[in-house]
């Protein structure tokens, strides 16, 4: 099933619930920090089973202690979708528990 893209002030609107996340181009983004590269790669596959549990996949970047993710949809010519919404909302709800901030 196609998914539509947002509009800007859509796309506004749902960054004002995700503090720290931005629009970057055509992508939604964030980066965290971390007490310690095994705290960034923890979360890491964290992100990678939700993105697996979604179908839906972001771009990854792992730094020594930093979690970078920048996302958009591919099936949507590389627009903000409401997919992309709720795969940040997941990430930003699964933060804390590994100590990002």
């Amino acid at each position: 099933m196609p998914v539509a893209p947002l509009s800007h002030q859509e796309i506004e609107a749902r960054l004002a619930e995700l503090p720290g996340w931005s629009l970057d181009g055509d992508r939604l983004t964030r980066s965290y920090r971390l007490g310690s590269h095994f705290a960034a790669t923890a979360m890491v596959v964290h992100i990678a089973q939700v993105q697996e549990e979604m179908d839906h996949h972001s771009d990854l970047t792992l730094g020594y202690d930093t979690v970078s993710v920048s996302v958009h949809t591919h099936s949507a010519g590389g627009a903000v979708t409401e997919k992309d919404v709720e795969l940040a909302r997941r990430v930003q709800d699964l933060a804390p528990g590994h100590g990002a901030r």
